[in-house]
């Protein structure tokens, strides 16, 4: 079975509230017949787009080939949180990779962050960008680390935007019994995330980069050129992307022992009007401590976007409301009822270490992915990073490809069921609030 098409019409985005509220663009032809390229970039989400982008700008030809429609899959599905950081704490971080290359880490995760912001005014993207994420910790016993992060983050990183939150001040600004502490991280964002992709799309084409939607890339043989096969055409390259994340299927084996895809899940409610400051007092998104994450933020047109629950295979439930249901009633009990108007799955991709895999496979082919939920920001800045690896020498892409990123136990083969057996003690945990 192929994750491309398991769950998703060929061409069509998702039936989401993104989709519904983003202009689409024209398709884009697919290959044809044989053609060259400097750069010939694999995947149209934010690592290729950014990638593409970048490249043309500094006059590089490039050609993107995207299996479905640009910013069809995760980029275009996410809860469009731009986090700070990385995916693990900074004090883990410098545990794994010593203070002075956290340090660094941490300044790529804020130039990641402003990145994101700097092209959507640069190219007029209407992403809809708004400051502010809540840690929500559901564990009272989980509120002395939260503050103590924030705290050491001030501290160690003259990092100011960020606020502790008791009790009393989390349950003001979300309207759950369920929270107990956290902090607010003012620094951070959120956007549409769909908007974002195809702003990003229109750039990198205005900028002179070459795209072709419905052109799976099914077999790449290395070599100077590569040779990209697809199923009605024949791309030569000097130097590759590979920038498909979960969707890359068996294409790079080397990849796919690292880097494992996940379903995700989010719905849209009805609009809740007068009861939306009720829910959240402030435009500000919020994901909490559960290992599954629950995140959650308001539309501009005052619906709840409820992100929850995982699976592991190829298939997303057969109702994908269902199952984000209860996860969302368990947080907002007065929402045990509201109208859901869209629900929608997507495939993102993890590591061991929820951290991502940038890694050289050759002297002419670079990769990205395994951004771990984290992917926003990072894999926005990771396009451009990938784009000056192309180029020559480069620090950021240097500094990331020495992340941690362990092969799953047994490979590729048992990396699912693997995880779901440590998922369910996971998720046990959660529920006991251990």
């Amino acid at each position: 079975m192929n994750l491309l098409t398991a769950n998703d019409r060929p061409g069509f985005y998702p039936h989401s509230w993104y989709a519904a509220t983003a202009k689409p663009l024209p398709p884009f032809p697919s290959l044809k017949g044989n053609a060259t390229t400097d750069v010939a970039v694999i995947g149209g989400g934010f690592t290729g787009l950014s990638a593409a982008l970048h490249l043309a700008e500094a006059g590089v030809h490039v050609t993107l080939l995207e299996a479905q429609r640009v910013g069809f899959g995760a980029s275009g599905r996410n809860g469009g949180q731009v986090g700070s950081g990385q995916r693990r704490e900074q004090d883990t971080l410098e545990q794994m990779m010593g203070k002075e290359d956290a340090q660094a880490l941490w300044q790529l995760g804020e130039d990641a962050k402003a990145k994101v912001l700097s092209l959507c005014r640069a190219h007029a993207i209407d992403a809809m960008w708004r400051p502010g994420i809540v840690h929500a910790d559901i564990n009272p016993k989980d509120v002395p680390h939260s503050h103590a992060y924030a705290d050491h983050l001030r501290g160690a990183y003259g990092y100011v935007a960020i606020e502790k939150l008791n009790g009393a001040q989390i349950r003001a600004l979300v309207g759950s019994p369920t929270y107990h502490g956290g902090y607010i991280d003012r620094g951070a964002a959120h956007i549409h995330p769909l908007r974002f992709a195809l702003g990003l799309a229109r750039a990198a084409v205005t900028a002179g980069a070459v795209i072709h939607e419905g052109s799976t890339v099914e077999r790449i043989d290395p070599g100077q050129p590569a040779t990209l096969q697809t199923p009605n055409g024949t791309l030569r390259a000097n130097h590759v992307i590979v920038a498909a994340n979960g969707y890359l299927g068996k294409l790079m084996p080397q990849i796919a022992s690292r880097v494992m895809p996940i379903n995700n899940f989010i719905v849209a409610t009805e609009p809740l009007d007068q009861t939306a400051p009720e829910i959240l007092s402030e435009d500000v998104a919020v994901a909490d401590s559960k290992f599954v994450v629950n995140y959650f933020r308001l539309s501009e047109d005052r619906r709840l976007l409820f992100g929850g629950g995982e699976t592991y295979g190829y298939r997303f439930p057969k109702d994908i409301a269902s199952t984000v249901r209860k996860p969302m009633a368990r947080i907002f009990p007065q929402l045990k009822n509201v109208r859901i108007d869209y629900a929608w799955g997507g495939t993102l991709a993890i590591t061991m270490q929820r951290l991502p895999l940038f890694t050289r496979l050759g002297s002419n082919i670079v990769s990205a992915s395994g951004y771990s939920g984290h992917g926003v920001a990072l894999a926005t800045l990771g396009g451009q990073l990938l784009a000056e690896a192309i180029r020559g020498p480069s620090d950021g892409f240097a500094l990331m490809s020495r992340l941690p990123t362990p092969r799953f136990p047994g490979g590729a083969a048992l990396r699912s069921p693997l995880l779901a057996a440590a998922m369910t003690w996971y998720a046990m945990r959660d529920k006991l609030r251990l």
